[in-house]
């Protein structure tokens, strides 16, 4: 309806918030302009918490290998997030998706063989379930539900990776791309998460990884195919951050210094991840307060807003659309008060345990 709207082919993100006010309401429309660097920051802010998450978890699993292979010298993992900021400054300058896409297949393979060696530790002997919950603690669901958008959701990167297909319209439909490979990604989620807990029960990590034994050479394989798959796909997800901040980026920079900004904004960008990372180096909370607070904004309500302005003028039978944009903004609300305040809880007790 936007493309429509504006007589263009493709939109990004924050453009399509920006003309869904543009043509909604008349009250609204001098918002236009706000709710576009709006939907900007939201995406520079979630990305860069994505990319945080990715150098811990990085550094987690390269931690893990070394402290059991080289016990000599047993590192902090805030020494690890400093040592790759290094190979990921280097990464981080490949600047066209096109390009990202052998080194994204790489990857996937590599998560797949992951997800098959995790597997194959899951059932490799007898699971216990009579010692498992049912449901788990009321107090500890916010953390979840946190947990799965942050998994689930990926708002930032689907527009850019349809804008850059051949054929956009085989994106979405049944049976498109979309469908397809959520379908995919779902599968593996359900499989590794119920049965993941079947067999770690409360002992299961921020990365089910990190679980598996130091001793047996497909375990060692899927830790160090994860620490390489993420790193290949870090500046997938990286792009997001630089696609945005590049266009405030050429209004101060003349073009003939503008490669040598990109570089130099690319670096800081990297070791602002970096510093996050190695300053809340809790893999679970920081999975949690992406999930809770810039997930649920991104992919939940600003969703559920722009939708309401852009069709305002019709609504549907017994404006259904607006109902449904209703209970989906306030189900965005609910995740995004309840998974901070948990979140913020389990930060504050680790931070007590560690003094102690």
């Amino acid at each position: 309806m936007c493309c429509k709207a504006v007589r263009k082919p493709l939109l990004t993100y924050a453009e399509t918030c920006e003309v869904a006010f543009a043509i909604g309401p008349k009250r609204l429309r001098p918002l236009s302009k706000a709710a576009g660097i709006f939907a900007e920051f939201s995406l520079i802010f979630t990305y860069v918490g994505v990319c945080c998450i990715f150098t811990v978890l990085i550094a987690d699993s390269i931690k893990q290998l070394l402290d059991r292979y080289v016990p000599g010298y047993i590192l902090p993992v805030e020494y690890y997030c400093l040592i790759l900021l290094v190979p990921l400054c280097l990464i981080v300058q490949i600047r066209y998706l096109k390009w990202l896409a052998p080194i994204s297949l790489t990857a996937n393979i590599m998560l797949v063989a992951t997800f098959a060696i995790c597997v194959y530790y899951i059932f490799k002997d007898d699971i216990t379930i009579s010692d498992k919950l049912v449901v788990g603690y009321p107090a500890r669901f916010p953390a979840f539900l946190s947990t799965v958008i942050f998994a689930m959701e990926g708002i930032g990167v689907v527009m850019p990776v349809e804008n850059d297909m051949k054929r956009p319209e085989h994106f979405l439909g049944c049976p498109g791309v979309m469908v397809v490979a959520m379908t995919f990604i779902m599968l593996l989620y359900c499989i590794l998460g119920l049965f993941g807990y079947f067999r770690y029960g409360d002992a299961l990590r921020g990365s089910i990884t990190l679980n598996l034994p130091m001793d047996d050479w497909p375990a060692i394989c899927a830790k160090a195919f994860i620490a390489i798959s993420i790193f290949c796909t870090y500046p997938l997800h990286f792009y997001v951050v630089v696609d945005v901040l590049s266009k405030y980026l050429r209004s101060y920079i003349k073009k003939q210094h503008m490669n040598m900004a990109q570089i130099f904004m690319r670096i800081a960008i990297v070791w602002l991840c970096g510093g996050i990372g190695i300053a809340l180096p809790m893999l679970e909370q920081i999975i949690n307060i992406v999930g809770a607070l810039f997930y649920s904004i991104l992919g939940l309500i600003i969703p559920g807003i722009v939708e309401t302005v852009c069709r305002w003028k019709d609504l549907g039978k017994l404006n259904w659309i607006l109902w449904k944009n209703i209970l989906l903004v306030l189900f965005g609300f609910c995740c995004l008060i309840s998974g901070m305040t948990v979140t913020i809880s389990d930060i504050i007790t680790n931070l007590d345990q560690e003094t102690e």
